[in-house]
């Protein structure tokens, strides 16, 4: 298996052999069950479906609350409903793809969304925080696709590239080196990376 499912608990910091300080994020990977297995016969490929933060009122068809797939090789050693662990999946050093859902920030003005300069601010100015000139005259007589406006600005799918700095099998938390896509307590996905 290739992947894990997790909540982001927070950074921190650690201490590397050269005694530099290097910024990590902590997920707890500990709640990961297999939910369904997928194979050629039936899916035309090989692949589980894995559950995170079981529900505490489950139906007949919502477990999890948290419920992704990740492909494998082969199903040998793999049944419904075992857990998976930090340890089994990763190691320290793994490169890894981190996915999640950046942190929502409402409707933003062009400012903050963009980094627009913006005008003087100084008395009498009718031009501070406003995005200035839009569109043509006439012709086209229309504001054309992708124009930077103000809008809705975060609440996107975001995938990083980074390195797994630590585990701690004994609590199934990751320390995953740098940022981590998402607010506290969000879930991400995790899958390691093949090496060249």
């Amino acid at each position: 298996m290739q992947g894990i499912l997790g909540k982001k608990l927070g950074m921190t910091r650690v201490v590397n052999e050269d005694g530099n300080y290097v910024p990590v994020t902590i997920v707890q990977c500990s709640e990961n069950v297999i939910h369904q297995l997928k194979n050629i016969e039936k899916d035309g490929y090989n692949a589980v479906v894995l559950g995170f933060a079981p529900r505490k009122h489950p139906t007949k068809t919502k477990k999890f609350y948290y419920v992704r797939e990740v492909k494998v090789e082969t199903l040998d050693q793999l049944e419904k409903g075992a857990k998976v662990a930090a340890d089994a999946v990763l190691s320290a050093g793994d490169r890894v793809s981190v996915t999640g859902v950046t942190k929502g920030k409402g409707t933003q003005g062009v400012m903050k969304r963009w980094n627009f300069h913006g005008g003087p601010g100084g008395h009498g100015s009718h031009f501070k925080r406003e995005p200035g000139s839009v569109g043509a005259r006439a012709k086209p007589g229309k504001i054309h696709r992708g124009k930077k406006m103000s809008g809705h600005m975060g609440s996107e799918t975001q995938t990083l590239r980074t390195s797994v700095a630590y585990i701690d099998s004994a609590k199934n938390l990751i320390g995953i080196k740098g940022p981590v896509p998402g607010s506290i307590n969000s879930y991400v996905t995790i899958k390691k990376l093949a090496t060249k």
